[in-house]
């Protein structure tokens, strides 16, 4: 990587994947920045707004698509363009990116692509390596952060070079992973301008058709590139038995797991070096592609007569730590593979993934959880976990926005025995704004019969709270337009009595208006207006707690969800039959109640008051 490193290293800074990309695209003069928020890729456009904004324009949008279309913009505009997302995001974005290809760019433009390999925090494991080939673009991939700032970079100098955009392919691993990482300084861009061409830039059939075979041409030119460029290294090895083809994070588990093995390491994974890897197999006995998640590599390479190895002996699923190479490789190389001795797991309370003590989304599943006769789609943010325990409120979840749609399929495709089930569909603010308010669109326009509950919390929970047009605030907190959400609906063609805002936190409320709503035939929107718990707009009220004299061990507060309400036991009790049973009781935690008061509300013995230390009991948790 030393010929991509930049000239004189100015300081070196201890810094993530995200963190070093945000830093490069500052260094390489890029001008305007966009991205929506999605883990593992959120923070590059959160470190990027952080630095002075006369260099450098940074927003948060609606979605991917929108992103990625500000970006192109940009770039024709003859700025350096940059735009962040996840894996899942570029299918979002991929109606721009496959006319993008044609097209070319001006200014450079790369886009930063966050695969969530081992699904930590998706509905889904893609491998973005994919849309090198889908759309005829370069891929490169860092295998450390300092790698992740290099490239970026050269990534700028590629692109411009050929006029074509550029995949930085990131993983979960990369982005989140701190190193120490020289870095530079800015170097301003000159903006090319904007030159009006309409066979470039119009993309019509007939101007399509005169840039595909550029398009082809192209990537006939970055075939060759690949096999001189400083990104793809040969790597020779003192034990040839097997030798390695990989990429990105995977290279440190090779080297890690067989630190004596020739290697090919891809920085450059597509267009991929023939040429070396012909090489590389003339230096061992066995070629072995260690490859997160597709086997797509290892196909290609046997399709050109390389005889290679992959996902005969490893996983598509997940990372490729030591552990898992080593048996893999043992069983190609047919010998017995001795396990490194079994470590017994430190036994721990199981703590399954729950809502935020005070969080207006439990409510709302309250509520839901106490209805019958419900089918109900759910969507992608924090309240997808509506679908747990206590409440168990969602019947499906696909993906960004697909609640609506979904509503709507299962109102018009209902078989005979479903008939008089009624449709919820739950979606968060900003998921709605993603991609939901189409939905909705085609719920009026379609007559659908849904019931929508719109979970406003002011703020992108899922990903850390990040702003959106749903709380007035831009990518720098500072103020922007608001949306109205009941101005929306109804532009969007829900009639203004079928309109309602309510607090989450008044659960008879909501309970009389959820059941009213899913009575009637027609589109229904319940708007409800509490913001998340963890953002400044947060007010905290006095904390609660459990009088023990009182409470009963009923559990109606336990329904309510809330992780600050712990089930305890005190003592035994001597049942008529003469059997010994543990006394079960409440408590709540007032460090993390924050006063919300939904607890109050079922507890039948009334057992339940606002906090005062004097009154507290120590009891034992179980």
């Amino acid at each position: 990587m030393a010929a991509v490193m930049p000239a004189a290293a100015q300081s070196r800074h201890l810094l993530s994947g995200n963190e070093a990309v945000a830093r490069a695209a500052w260094e390489a003069g890029v001008k305007v920045a966009a991205g929506y928020p999605g883990t593992p890729a959120t923070e590059m456009l959160e470190a990027l707004s952080k630095y002075p904004r006369e260099d450098i324009y940074t927003e948060w949008s609606v979605n991917e698509k929108v992103s990625l279309e500000v970006s192109i913009g940009a770039s024709m505009a003859g700025s350096r363009a940059f735009c962040a997302m996840k894996h899942v995001g570029l299918n979002v974005a991929a109606d721009p990116l496959m006319t993008l290809t044609l097209t070319g760019v001006n200014g450079g433009l790369v886009i930063a692509v966050a695969d969530d390999v081992g699904m930590s925090s998706s509905q889904n494991e893609q491998d973005s390596r994919f849309w090198g080939r889908f759309a005829h673009v370069p891929i490169l991939e860092p295998a450390d952060s300092q790698e992740a700032y290099a490239m970026v970079g050269y990534a700028y100098e590629l692109s411009e070079e050929y006029q074509v955009p550029v995949i930085l392919r990131m993983t979960a691993r990369i982005c989140h992973v701190k190193g120490i990482v020289n870095v530079g300084a800015r170097v301003p861009h000159k903006n090319l301008g904007f030159t009006k061409d309409a066979e470039r830039w119009v993309m019509v059939p007939g101007h399509a058709k005169r840039r595909l075979p550029l398009m082809y041409q192209r990537e006939q030119e970055l075939r060759k590139l690949s096999e001189k460029t400083p990104l793809n290294i040969l790597e020779p090895g003192t034990d040839r038995r097997v030798g390695f083809i990989t990429s990105g994070p995977a290279y440190m588990h090779v080297r890690e797991a067989f630190p004596d093995a020739p290697v090919l390491k891809l920085g450059m994974s597509y267009p991929w070096p023939l040429e070396k890897a012909k090489e590389l197999e003339a230096m061992a006995d066995l070629v072995v592609v260690v490859e997160e998640t597709e086997p797509i590599l290892e196909l290609e390479l046997n399709a050109a007569g390389i005889k290679a190895h992959g996902k005969d002996a490893l996983p598509r699923i997940g990372e490729l730590a030591p552990e898992i190479l080593k048996p893999g490789v043992a069983r190609l190389l047919a010998k017995e593979f001795t396990p490194p001795p079994a470590v017994a797991p430190v036994p721990v309370f199981p703590r399954p993934p729950t809502l935020c003590a005070s969080c207006p989304h439990m409510g709302a599943y309250y509520v839901l959880s106490q209805l019958r006769n419900l089918t109900i789609s759910g969507d992608i943010g924090c309240y997808t976990l509506g679908a747990g325990h206590p409440w168990n409120s969602l019947d499906s979840t696909i993906c960004m926005g697909a609640s609506m749609g979904v509503a709507l399929g299962l109102d018009k495709g209902r078989s005979e025995a479903d008939k008089n089930k009624r449709i919820v569909a739950v979606i968060g603010d900003s998921t709605f704004m993603h991609m939901g308010m189409q939905g909705l669109l085609d719920i009026t326009y379609n007559r659908g019969i849904v019931t929508v509950l719109l979970l406003d919390n002011g703020a992108v929970g899922m990903t850390g709270g990040q702003n959106s047009p749903a709380n007035g605030r831009d990518i720098h907190s500072q103020a922007a337009p608001r949306i109205s959400f009941p101005k929306l609906v109804e532009a969007l063609g829900v009639k203004p009595e079928r309109i309602h805002v309510v607090d989450p936190y008044e659960l008879p409320t909501l309970f009389k208006l959820l059941r009213e709503e899913t009575k009637i035939d027609d589109v229904s929107v319940i708007i409800t207006n509490r913001p998340c718990v963890l953002i400044e707009d947060f007010k905290p009220l006095k904390p609660y707690m459990v009088d023990e004299d009182k409470c009963t061990g009923c559990g109606n507060c336990i329904e309510v969800g809330c992780p600050a309400i712990h089930v305890t036991r005190r003592g035994k009790e001597v049942k008529a039959s003469g059997k010994e049973v543990d006394l079960a009781f409440t408590r709540i935690d007032s460090t993390a109640c924050t006063g919300c008061g939904l607890c109050l509300q079922p507890c039948a013995p009334e057992a339940i008051m606002p906090y005062a230390p004097q009154n507290v009991i120590s009891i034992q948790s179980v």
